[in-house]
């Protein structure tokens, strides 16, 4: 007769320690398509009510949870979206503790360049190709609801800045323990 081990305490653990870093994984990947389809409902659904994006000086400051929803709706966005702006993002380096998460990633904000020349590329078509516009250093402040994990508070620096150094060195100086998942 064979016996079947039962998970235990760590096993469940562990097991929750992974669930909860995919679902981070999912709500950060879903940012791009969510805010490249301007879609306001489903960036409503991945924020706390209340939460902010803070932008810095040079990027408009920081804004409400609802400023930030209504953004996507703006004319000037609006426009962004028809011209193509994509936002293309780095994996993520998550940090969870109990039922809060920080997590430190790079966003890249890539535009058609109209003004490139065309360029062929075998079995892939012709195009003038795309250009960055700008690459930031992200910090999102997470909070785990009802709901799942929400995003509580964002930081966006742009890689020119000091602040953008300061919130990548945040992770070597919460490094956490070894062998941990």
């Amino acid at each position: 007769m064979t016996e079947t081990a039962t998970p235990g305490p760590r096993f469940e653990a562990r097991l929750r320690a992974i669930e909860d870093r995919l679902e981070i994984l999912n709500l950060i990947a879903g940012h791009p398509p969510g805010a490249d389809s301007a879609s306001g409902e489903y960036a409503a659904s991945y924020w706390v009510e209340g939460g902010s994006f803070d932008r810095g000086e040079g990027l408009r400051g920081s804004t409400s949870h609802a400023e930030m929803i209504a953004n996507l709706a703006a004319p000037g966005f609006q426009a962004a979206v028809a011209q193509g702006i994509t936002h293309f993002a780095g994996l993520p380096y998550i940090e969870i503790d109990g039922d809060r998460a920080i997590v430190t990633s790079y966003l890249q904000v890539l535009m058609p360049d109209p003004a490139g020349e065309p360029v062929e590329l075998s079995a892939h078509g012709t195009s003038k190709g795309f250009r960055i516009h700008r690459l930031s250093a992200n910090r999102w402040d997470l909070v785990r609801t009802p709901a799942g994990w929400r995003i509580e508070r964002r930081v966006l620096r742009s890689m020119d800045t000091a602040e953008a150094r300061t919130i990548l060195r945040g992770v070597a100086e919460r490094q956490p323990a070894k062998g941990s998942i």
